[in-house]
């Protein structure tokens, strides 16, 4: 803990009140900007694709590639390298695949603000665009995740008691974005980004003192964790979801379509012009590649320094405590503490916009027939900004029963959304024949069977459970699209363009 050096703890004082104080004044700096439910939710073409490119990657990564797969990697050793090597290079590659014609899409449509409005337009169905908008509530779970690895990084670093770490979260968090909406959302997840680079960058260059061996520290890192436990250093792990040629083939699906989160795809709706997509990616993948395999090796590099830890998601906090010197130690910790906060934001963002955006503004001329387009995207608006107070406090309620991983904690929640969502989607790109009712059910078919198989356990693995899930999703949709499809659902097919 870091009251043992007072030096240490009040240089993270310092450097977390100045960091606060700096993404509060970009949350006021984006009022002007978030004055409309579109302005609120995409800040489209307000900031450079380039920013964009580093907060997507930085929502991406949050406390899960922090602090959750790290623990991982403490517990099981080097098969946990399958999930971050997947982050870059799968994940990517499926941004790049996606990417383009998501946009195009948004742009047929007009100004779509979120996922389910984009697959509502898509489909031509206000009821699927509501159902998705429900399902998206799983972020929730996603949310306290990302509290419980700001609780522990206060509690393990600081000393301020889990509780309080996350009731100071929640209330900074809430309080820029509802600020700035996306605007604020963006900036400060860019800023976050460049902190978590330079954060995993140090990580890696002290391996040279923590665990020596010079140009062949990864050999020297691979004997050591043998010596503590053979296990450790299976490509396969015997333990932990990594058990299997099966389950890590899951993994790598998972990260496929782990693009297609709401809370990400966003991103893509801010971006103004074709053009400005090539900077976007580019982007996002040089961050992403630099902070996706480096801050898990440092879970392993604590098992060897640090063998008996009560907790694995106490790994990183332990290691960058006793390796650095002060003040890179207070910039590392703010640095993984951005992490966290870049995904909150986002997702807080997308939860709130979209019961605004897909739930009210859908719902209530149902009620109010009287409604003008203005009165209806203010008020939606007003409940977006709302919802967040409510949100959090849900979120805050959660998390005071502390999960035993984080990471499982996170990838049940945005795995439940994908098994949903997915056909949905990528039917939606390429298939004349997808229609709203193949849609609906393939996300009532996809999120049920997941939410099934894990809660009764029927499938442990929750790789596995995705895989199955959406695969039978799949499935669903092209039965019933096959069933369904006219001439008129062909004609909401995007015409690509050269």
């Amino acid at each position: 803990m870091l009251t043992d050096s007072s030096l240490l703890l009040w240089t993270v004082i310092i450097l977390l009140v100045v960091y606060f104080g700096v993404v509060t004044w970009i949350g006021q700096r984006g009022r002007k900007y978030s004055k409309s439910m579109n302005g609120f939710a995409t800040a489209r073409g307000k900031v450079s694709p380039w920013l964009v490119g580093t907060s997507f990657a930085a929502s991406y990564s949050s406390a899960n590639l922090f602090i959750g797969v790290p623990g991982l990697a403490y517990q099981f050793g080097t098969s946990v390298l399958w999930y971050t090597l997947g982050c870059f290079g799968v994940s990517w590659i499926g941004l790049l695949i996606f990417s383009k014609t998501f946009w195009r899409y948004g742009k047929k449509f007009g100004r779509v603000s979120t996922v389910p409005e984009w697959l509502g337009r898509r489909y031509n169905s206000k009821a699927l665009q509501v159902i998705v908008s429900v399902l998206i509530l799983f972020n929730v779970y996603y949310i306290v995740g990302q509290n419980v690895g700001l609780a522990t990084i206060f509690e393990t670093v600081i000393g301020i008691p889990y509780v309080w770490g996350i009731i100071i979260g929640v209330t900074i968090t809430i309080l820029y974005i509802g600020l700035g909406g996306a605007f604020a959302q963006m900036i400060t997840d860019g800023i976050q980004g460049l902190l978590m680079a330079i954060a995993s960058i140090l990580i890696f260059v002290s391996f040279f003192w923590t665990i020596g061996g010079g140009i062949n520290v990864f050999g020297e890192l691979t004997s050591q964790l043998n010596a503590v436990d053979p296990n450790l250093t299976k490509a396969i792990g015997v333990e932990g979801p990594y058990n299997s040629v099966l389950a890590i083939m899951a993994v790598q699906f998972l990260l496929f379509s782990f693009i297609l989160m709401p809370h990400l795809l966003n991103k893509i709706l801010s971006i103004e012009t074709e053009e400005e997509l090539a900077p976007f990616t580019l982007s996002t993948g040089v961050v992403l590649f630099v902070i996706s395999t480096l801050m898990v090796l440092g879970g392993l590099a604590a098992r060897v320094l640090f063998p008996a830890l009560d907790s694995a998601d106490a790994a990183i906090p332990m290691y960058v405590i006793e390796s650095f010197p002060t003040i890179i130690s207070a910039i590392i910790i703010v640095g993984i503490i951005s992490a966290i906060l870049s995904s909150t934001d986002s997702l807080y963002l997308g939860v709130t916009t979209s019961i605004g955006n897909d739930s009210y503004r859908i719902l209530a001329p149902l009620f109010k027939k009287d409604l003008t387009k203005e009165q209806i995207d203010s008020q939606s608006l007003k409940v977006a900004k709302g919802s967040l107070i409510v949100v959090g406090l849900l979120s805050l309620y959660i998390s005071l029963d502390r999960p035993e991983s984080l990471s499982i904690l996170i990838q049940f929640s945005f795995s439940a959304i994908l098994s949903g969502i997915l056909a949905p989607i990528a039917l939606g790109y390429f298939w004349k024949k997808a229609t709203n009712y193949g849609a609906i059910a393939a996300v009532i078919t996809g999120a049920g069977l997941y939410v099934a198989f894990t809660q009764l356990n029927l499938i442990e693995n929750i790789y596995l459970a995705m895989f199955f899930a959406s695969l039978a999703s799949f499935v669903v949709m092209g039965i019933v699209g096959l069933l369904t499809a006219t001439e008129k659902h062909e004609e909401l097919v995007l015409k690509k363009t050269v």
